[in-house]
């Protein structure tokens, strides 16, 4: 497995590949600098490595047995672990609508989220029908799998039930972010369609 400090550089060195994890995947290592200010609830730093257009970012965590934890903390204020590491969290973005996995997760229950994956899914394809093909670009160039999406919805799960305690995102003034799971099954207006 690549090191996170190997996946940054190809990243980076990359400019096709780099565009092409900023759309349609919204990882955009140009912006690093969102998320200034930010810390775990312990009190531990984290290094940013990426932010996304609606203003969210990317932490590399302290490492844990040679692998370094990956965090996403919202503009709106919700936080939490994504993946165990780079590589992980990489599958994650390219293969799943994740933030808003999340967001209509039901409190973190994981048939919401199977459910609301496949919704997602379809109005993905039908938004991008060459989305199959820019995941399986992006993933090669990274050397990644392209992993099946209900495997990617059980790994987010599992990692983000694990925010509390270690990977609560705070403030410098300690106000602690929302947990990652949103409290919708579905959209509101007109639920799935």
């Amino acid at each position: 497995m690549a090191s996170s400090d190997h996946l940054l550089a190809l990243i980076e060195n990359t400019p096709d590949l780099r565009e092409l994890l900023r759309s349609p995947f919204g990882f955009d290592i140009g912006r690093k600098r969102y998320g200034d200010g930010l810390r775990l609830a312990s009190g531990a730093p984290l290094e940013p490595i990426a932010g996304e257009s609606a203003g969210g970012a990317y932490f590399l965590c302290a490492g844990k047995a040679g692998r370094r934890p990956v965090v996403f903390a919202s503009s709106e204020g919700e936080g939490g672990l994504i993946a165990d590491d780079l590589a992980d969290a990489l599958e994650i973005v390219i293969g799943l609508a994740w933030q808003d996995c999340l967001t209509f997760s039901g409190r973190g229950d994981v048939e919401v989220m199977q459910v609301s994956a496949q919704h997602l899914e379809r109005s993905l394809t039908r938004g991008n029908p060459e989305l199959a093909e820019e995941r399986a670009t992006a993933a090669a160039a990274l050397s990644l799998r392209v992993v099946p999406v209900a495997d990617l919805v059980v790994r987010l799960h599992t990692a983000a039930s694990r925010t509390e305690p270690d990977y609560v995102v705070t403030t410098d003034d300690g106000d602690a972010y929302d947990p990652p799971f949103g409290d919708l099954s579905e959209p509101r207006h007109g639920g799935w369609r």
